[in-house]
C-alpha cells in the first residue's frame, strides 16, 4: 500500500519539488489505520485503497490511490460516491479531504460536491456539507 502511494504520488510530489521516495512511503505508514482502510479490487486483482476516518467535527477521506492502469474507467467516482452515500441517517459531519495543488484529483471530488476550504502552497483542503452520489 506504501509503494502504491509513492507510485500514484510522486508525478504531483516531483512537480511541486517535494519527492523523496523514503517519505512517501513513510508517511502512509506512519498514518496508515488498517480498522480505516478498504482495499479497491477490480476483476479479482488488488487496484486500490481508501481510507475513512471519522472524527467529531468532520469524516475525513484519506489515503484515496488507485493504480495507474485502473485510473480513468470510473472506478474511483463509483467508490467515491459510494463512500460519500454510507453515511449514518441524521450524521450532519462534513466530509473533508486534501489533494496536492494542482492535482487531477481534486476535478474527481468537485464532481461529487467538495468545495474549497482552505489551501497553501502544497495543499489544496476541500469539504463537502452535502453530497450527491
Amino acid at each position: 500500500m506504501a509503494e502504491l502511494r509513492a507510485i500514484v504520488m510522486r508525478p504531483d510530489l516531483e512537480r511541486l519539488g517535494r519527492y523523496d521516495p523514503v517519505r512517501v512511503r513513510q508517511r502512509f505508514l506512519d498514518a496508515f489505520a488498517p480498522e480505516n482502510t478498504r482495499v479497491i479490487v477490480m476483476d479479482g486483482e488488488d487496484v486500490g485503497l481508501i481510507a475513512v476516518r471519522g472524527e467529531p467535527d468532520a469524516v475525513w477521506i484519506e489515503h484515496f490511490y488507485l493504480a495507474p492502469g485502473s485510473q480513468g474507467r470510473g472506478l474511483g467516482s463509483a467508490v467515491l460516491a459510494d463512500v460519500l452515500l454510507e453515511r449514518s441517517d441524521g450524521d450532519e459531519r462534513p466530509f473533508r479531504l486534501n489533494v496536492l495543488q494542482g492535482s487531477a484529483a481534486r476535478r474527481l471530488y468537485e464532481r461529487h460536491g467538495f468545495v474549497l476550504e482552505s489551501e497553501d502552497a502544497v495543499d489544496v483542503f476541500l469539504k463537502a456539507e452535502s453530497v450527491r452520489g
